[in-house]
């Protein structure tokens, strides 16, 4: 069963340890990566590979939709851990344009338990009716959408009690903002960083 993925981790394993011998050795001794990543659970956006990092320069949380709920206790573990054992110092929020999560949020479709999870993102919708409704094309209201849950989560990261607390005993944790482009492999800094109480007060 799988065999072609069994082989195809081997494969990958031997070009590894070709480039450097001592690679998995070092990463069997720690992980210390400066970097979260809360990004979508879509199979076209590989963490590690858009930022062209190794195995343990990125601590990797994804789920759908790139959400971070404050009361989703899986991605809250991941970041208390992230924060204050791992001690990262940016968390990246990353969309990615053409994500079918924001479409079916927003779709009127039913789809079972998903569709609670992605309320939040019909909460930013509702929130930004205005200026999404004035976008014509569908697509470019979609990729709007895109970047305002972005925005969203940002907010959601930079209010949680862990990251407050680290910025209180004045640890660097800076919350940035991407979406990422399946169609061109570039990523979008939306411009909207987060370092302390006062940028979270401005967003």
């Amino acid at each position: 069963m799988l065999d072609d993925l069994k082989a195809n981790n081997r494969a990958w394993a031997a070009r590894k340890i070709e480039g450097d011998p001592g690679f998995f050795k070092r990463l069997e001794g720690q992980q210390a990566p400066e970097y979260l990543w809360i990004g979508c659970s879509d199979s076209r956006v590989p963490a590690n590979d858009i930022v062209d990092l190794d195995p343990g320069e990125l601590f990797v949380h994804r789920n759908v939709a790139n959400l971070a709920p404050p009361q989703d206790a899986n991605y809250l573990s991941v970041l208390q851990f992230a924060i204050d054992v791992i001690k990262v110092k940016h968390v990246m929020v990353v969309g990615h344009y053409g994500c079918g999560g924001i479409a079916a949020a927003v779709d009127g479709k039913r789809r079972g338990l998903v569709d609670h999870w992605l309320h939040p993102i019909r909460e930013v919708f509702h929130d930004h009716r205005q200026e999404l409704d004035a976008i014509p094309e569908a697509r470019a209201r979609l990729d709007r959408l895109c970047e305002l849950n972005v925005i969203r989560q940002v907010r959601n990261v930079a209010s949680d009690v862990f990251v407050q607390d680290a910025w209180a005993r004045g640890q660097q944790v800076c919350i940035h903002g991407w979406v990422y482009s399946i169609s061109t492999g570039l990523v979008n800094d939306l411009g909207v960083t987060v370092t302390g109480l006062e940028e979270l007060e401005n967003l």
